[in-house]
């Protein structure tokens, strides 16, 4: 009996040192986390924790790069009239862009034909010499001639007003002051009546295609009278 006492006291001194021990095992400490969770938690707080030092030397680089701001903000509010101000200037480059595209294409359409046109205008100074080359009253009595020289008429006419619908039109300079800008003299009419300078004679008519010109009339121009000699 007393050695069954004895073990049963051996016994549940055993139990309870291993369940003390068990327990201190299973206890967490305290800078320990407490599941999987917590320490990615953790983790990631640790990652994307905000650091003064990087702000502080963001705003050191604001400064440097506008001397003469006090404070981060004062550089910043620099910085931001600066980029303001050069968007405002890339718009209007743009804008300049597409309005000299714009007109470019329009002078282009314009005055694409301006060669063509120019080789044209010989056929109608031909036409015109025809016409003034045919004798007065070559018509009468002979039907023939009549048809030709009005068919050269109509031709010449049907011409100019083709080139009206094109934008192209005649020069008509007679009585008009010299422009050297759409006129070219060909000689001086001394002692006439008109003012220096005047257009008394046109001997090519000129054309000019939208605001260019095509080509210069051809005139003379009235002389200032000479002095009588003392």
């Amino acid at each position: 009996r007393r050695h069954t006492r004895y073990w049963r006291d051996w016994s549940s001194d055993v139990c309870s040192s291993d369940l003390m021990t068990n327990s201190s095992n299973e206890t967490p400490r305290e800078d320990e986390p407490e599941s999987a969770q917590d320490a990615q938690d953790e983790a990631v707080e640790k990652n994307v924790a905000p650091s003064d030092d990087n702000e502080d030397d963001n705003d050191g680089a604001v400064v440097e790069n506008f001397p003469d701001a006090t404070t981060p903000l004062e550089a910043a509010e620099k910085q931001n009239a600066e980029l303001k101000d050069q968007l405002l200037r890339a718009l209007a480059e743009t804008e300049n862009l597409r309005r000299r595209s714009t007109r470019e294409k329009e002078d282009a359409t314009k005055y694409s034909i301006a060669n063509f046109a120019r080789d044209m205008l010989n056929v109608g100074d031909n036409m015109r010499r025809a016409i003034d080359a045919a004798p007065e009253g070559s018509g009468e009595g002979d039907d023939a001639m009549a048809s030709l020289v009005q068919g050269v008429e109509m031709t010449e006419r049907e011409l100019l007003a083709t080139f009206e619908r094109h934008g192209i039109k005649a020069i008509e300079p007679m009585g008009e002051k010299f422009d050297h800008n759409l006129h070219q003299a060909m000689f001086e009419v001394p002692g006439n009546d008109t003012a220096p300078g005047t257009v008394v004679q046109v001997i090519q008519a000129g054309y000019v295609i939208g605001e260019r010109l095509l080509r210069p009339a051809m005139v003379g121009v009235s002389k200032a009278a000479d002095a009588a000699p003392a």
